[in-house]
């Protein structure tokens, strides 16, 4: 058994239109939150730049709510600018969805893989440590250096090999015939 890890290189860029050049990509940058109290309600945003033009926009993350209802560790990562909250923010499905982004993970991981035994067939764990989405077949071709006509012949999974996943799993590797 051999195991692959697919591990995130930086963050991923926001597929998100800019109001003010209309480039399609924004990043998060250095990762900054902005926080503004009104009274006792607090709005929270990270706040992301534009690639093309450097404009700064916000990405919401907490609306209107009660600073009390607030965990005050995240209240103070929120202040601090803390990174993994920052990723753990921007990786947010239901974040996504509500600020109508999607994530660009072009350029933003990389394949571990261990180098290939010589027994056949022999077996290979994906384990995933970001919810990076893939196609299997296309990872798979990369971490063997085989074609992906050749991983339809050659792999066996009980994952659909054309469908894209963020998901650990694992495949047998059969001999070439």
């Amino acid at each position: 058994m051999l195991p692959w890890t697919v591990r995130r290189t930086r963050l991923p860029l926001l597929a998100l239109r800019c109001t003010d050049c209309r480039a399609q990509a924004a990043t998060v940058g250095e990762g900054r939150f902005r926080i503004n109290a009104n009274g006792k309600q607090l709005d929270v945003w990270l706040l992301v730049r534009c690639v093309g033009c450097d404009w700064t926009s916000k990405i919401t993350v907490h609306e209107r709510v009660p600073v009390r209802s607030l965990d005050p560790a995240r209240l103070r990562a929120f202040e601090n600018n803390d990174q993994a909250l920052v990723a753990h923010t921007l990786l947010d499905p239901a974040i996504a969805r509500r600020n109508r982004f999607t994530l660009d993970w072009r350029g933003a991981w990389r394949l571990e893989s261990s180098a290939v035994e010589t027994a056949w067939p022999y077996r290979v764990d994906v384990a995933f440590l970001d919810p990076v989405p893939v196609r299997p077949e296309r990872l798979i071709a990369r971490g063997l250096g085989i074609s992906r006509s050749e991983v339809e012949r050659r792999i066996k999974c009980d994952l659909s090999l054309n469908r894209t996943t963020s998901a650990d799993f694992s495949f047998v590797v059969m001999p070439a015939e």
